[in-house]
């Protein structure tokens, strides 16, 4: 019998090898998955799928391409493919480097294509990346069966007994599932591509330098660095508008920018299409920009801002408030992700107060605004997201609670809910229309970059709340969001539903 190291081939290998078993008249077998924890559920699977022909080849999706959330796959993707090639039934294992069976199916051209029961139903498919498995096994004169036999779910296994997550979030995610199910959660998040979206606030580009760190200088005490690459992203309320447009069909971005910095050419191109911007010129301003110099483990070693923080926007200032006076009641949630740079005004602020249907805000703390830009700036908002700092900054308080601080602002800006984000403490929720506080603790397992992820949970958050769904509902998205977000270098992309959707079914297992 092979031994495991002889079974385990790469994908050009197992292509040779398929082609002369094919000429011996050999029936020939596909499996694919993660296989992150090899239960009883897959054994049986794999069993059934050997007696459909002669040859069982297995094929494990590669560590960067599994997406199940932050902490997955739990063993890495030379242990799960050495765990099947172990199995008497398993002939032959690849390791695909790909999200899906699309790419082998032409090298394999398989009789048989194998999935699950679970896979039946297309429409249960969040990828519906078998539909394009199946009609590529088709295309090659294959054709796909569904086994039936006992199933497990990894992630409930992995999730109750692999310390995927502290004992504080486990509590957390039992109690959950015992009131919604992610079909229930992912229908309503589908629902919300029906709302129409303003966003107004900030454009900013971020820039990261990657340095590697030289130590100190020879001839002074400063740190030297060498330069390696550079990267720019699409940040700020452009960052917002990309989230959201994800699961919105209808957003509207109202922004400003440099006039003839260079820096629209670049942001067009980083803006989803769903998003229909309309850019305000600054006449003495460029373009923010964020430049961050980051080391190999992406530390923040230093960062230049490129602004004005007092832009000349009176003439551009005229024009946006007529425009959102016509147009602000137009839509059923307006975003204000303000990060106090200059560009948003107590004019726009007065309009958007008074006409949004529902307001979602956030007033950033940054290094350039530090003890002038207060959420206190606006008169009202339906959603308030801030931070820790942000709020003890804004009510001038130390060490009072934090949803003791929420519930004083919230009662003067007549807000419904109040965010409170914790980092890694996770966050809460203060819902003043039934006087609850909901909390969720961190549903992250690892951090990447922060940078964005406050702006991803006031985009989902603030979108769930604007379209009706429950307080606790809305901040269990929001944090699933952020959760995913801090696996993202910057604002390189925005989370996608599909990725949402995958995560919140792995938490809910």
């Amino acid at each position: 019998m092979p031994t495991t190291h002889e079974k385990t081939l790469s994908l050009e290998d197992l292509a040779s090898k398929v082609e002369a078993l094919r000429l011996e008249g050999k029936r020939i077998i596909l499996c694919h998955g993660t296989f992150d924890l090899l239960h009883i559920g897959h054994i049986r699977h794999l069993q059934n799928a050997r007696e459909k022909g002669d040859v069982l080849i297995t094929t494990v999706t590669g560590d960067s391409y599994v997406n199940k959330g932050p902490g997955r796959p739990v063993f890495p993707e030379h242990l799960r493919s050495e765990n099947l090639a172990a199995l008497a039934c398993v002939d032959f294992v690849a390791i695909n480097q790909a999200p899906t069976a699309v790419n082998i199916i032409p090298m394999i051209k398989p009789n048989v294509y194998i999935k699950g029961q679970e896979y039946k139903v297309s429409s249960d498919d969040l990828t519906g990346n078998i539909a394009r498995e199946k009609e590529a096994v088709e295309k090659y004169g294959g054709e796909i069966i569904f086994t039936e036999d006992i199933t497990f779910s990894s992630s409930s296994l992995l999730n109750e007994n692999f310390g995927v997550f502290s004992r504080e979030t486990n509590e957390f995610l039992k109690k959950f599932r015992s009131q919604y199910k992610d079909a229930e959660i992912i229908s309503k998040l589908k629902d919300l591509n029906k709302l129409k979206v303003l966003v107004v606030g900030d454009a900013i580009i971020d820039e990261y330098h990657y340095v590697t760190v030289l130590g100190q200088s020879g001839k002074g005490t400063h740190q030297s660095v060498k330069y390696e690459a550079e990267e720019r992203f699409a940040g700020g309320a452009l960052a917002v508008a990309n989230h959201i447009a994800g699961f919105s069909d209808n957003v509207t971005l109202i922004s400003g920018i440099g006039k003839e910095d260079g820096g629209e050419s670049f942001i067009r191109s980083k803006l989803d299409k769903k998003v229909t911007p309309h850019f305000h010129y600054f006449s003495d301003a460029p373009t923010i920009v964020k430049r961050r110099f980051v080391d190999e483990d992406l530390d923040k070693l230093f960062e230049v801002y490129i602004y004005n923080e007092q832009p000349h926007i009176e003439k551009l200032d005229q024009e946006i408030c007529s425009w959102l006076n016509d147009n602000t009641s137009d839509f059923d949630v307006v975003f204000a992700p303000d990060f106090g740079n200059g560009f948003i005004s107590t004019g726009m602020i007065e309009i958007l107060a008074e006409k949004a249907k529902f307001l979602a805000v956030n007033t950033q703390v940054n290094s350039g605004n530090r003890g002038f830009h207060s959420i206190t700036r606006y008169p009202r908002a339906d959603f308030i997201s801030l931070n820790g700092p942000e709020l003890r900054m804004a009510t001038h308080s130390r060490y009072d609670p934090l949803d003791d601080l929420a519930e004083k602002i919230a009662q003067k800006m007549r807000t419904n809910y109040f965010a409170v984000t914790l980092g890694s403490k996770g966050a809460i929720l203060l819902n003043r229309k039934d006087k609850t506080v909901h909390e969720i603790p961190v549903l992250s397992t690892k951090v990447l970059d922060r940078i964005g992820a406050g702006d991803s949970f006031l985009s989902l958050a603030g979108l769930c709340l604007g379209g009706g769904l429950p307080a606790d509902m809305s901040l269990f998205v929001g944090s699933a969001v952020a959760a995913l977000d801090v696996q993202i270098v910057c604002n390189r992309e925005p989370v996608t539903p599909v990725a949402l959707y995958k995560y919140i079914t792995t938490l809910l297992k």
